[in-house]
């Protein structure tokens, strides 16, 4: 089952808005809701599953750390498919912390699907053996200060030559390019049918939730965490997408 529905949960002036959540409200206008929030969001999918099929080692595990609705584990799951060694004897492991995420998820799948659904808190999973790890804009989620933990457990569980995708919303270094930036992202909402209100309510929603920082610090992280080398490979205004091996 998927849902189609519009995005409208900040059409309305709200009295109180409170802390953005991925409750069941969230999940039921998700789709709609980050196609019209994130630029380049399709690109990023569609080519973390090639990333994927050209990184994938036999006998390891897949992660896709906060999965949502699973649409990048699913890319993953076509393109490895569609390759020469069908699946590689891979897991392929979606994980959420949200029961309503996770849920969705497994109800959108075929029922041939190899996918494992997990809810669970990253910061406390216990990885095995993997060679390709996908936290498309999940990081931003997590706490500055616990950021660190997850990327080097990562990099402990990956395999030699292992792949690291990470999708975040940036800041800029230059506060004038920063505010440049937000302003055509707003842009960008507005161009996909979001009112003044709905940006307005929706920033007011996530900016204690939702921390982005700059494409030095990530990098210097991964550095720090253990990958041998990061770079960007995607970037459409301030949102980016960098690739980190192992």
């Amino acid at each position: 089952m998927s849902s189609n529905r519009r995005d409208n949960l900040f059409a309305e002036l709200l009295t109180d808005t409170s802390l953005f959540s991925f409750n069941d409200s969230v999940v039921d206008v998700f789709p709609d809701m980050i196609q019209r929030s994130v630029p380049g969001y399709s690109t990023v999918v569609r080519m973390t599953g090639v990333l994927a099929e050209q990184y994938a080692q036999p006998g390891t595990c897949i992660y896709d750390i906060g999965c949502s609705l699973g649409e990048s584990i699913r890319s993953v799951e076509l393109a490895l498919g569609d390759s020469t060694v069908s699946q590689r004897d891979c897991r392929l492991i979606g994980i959420d912390n949200s029961s309503a995420m996770v849920r969705r998820a497994q109800e959108q799948v075929a029922s041939k699907s190899r996918i494992e659904w997990v809810e669970a808190d990253a910061l406390e999973v216990n990885f095995a053996p993997c060679s390709v790890v996908v936290l498309n804009f999940t990081l931003q989620f997590i706490p500055v200060p616990q950021r660190l933990r997850l990327l080097k457990a990562i990099q402990s569980a990956m395999v030699p030559g292992g792949l690291l995708i990470l999708s975040e919303k940036l800041t800029m270094d230059d506060p004038a390019m920063d505010a440049l930036m937000i302003d055509l992202h707003h842009d960008f909402k507005r161009s996909q049918g979001y009112s003044d209100l709905e940006i307005a309510q929706k920033r007011d929603a996530i900016e204690n939730v939702l921390i982005p920082e700059t494409a030095q610090s990530h990098s210097d992280r991964l550095s720090e965490a253990g990958f041998s080398r990061s770079s960007i490979w995607f970037q459409c205004l301030n949102f980016a997408s960098f690739i980190a091996i192992a």
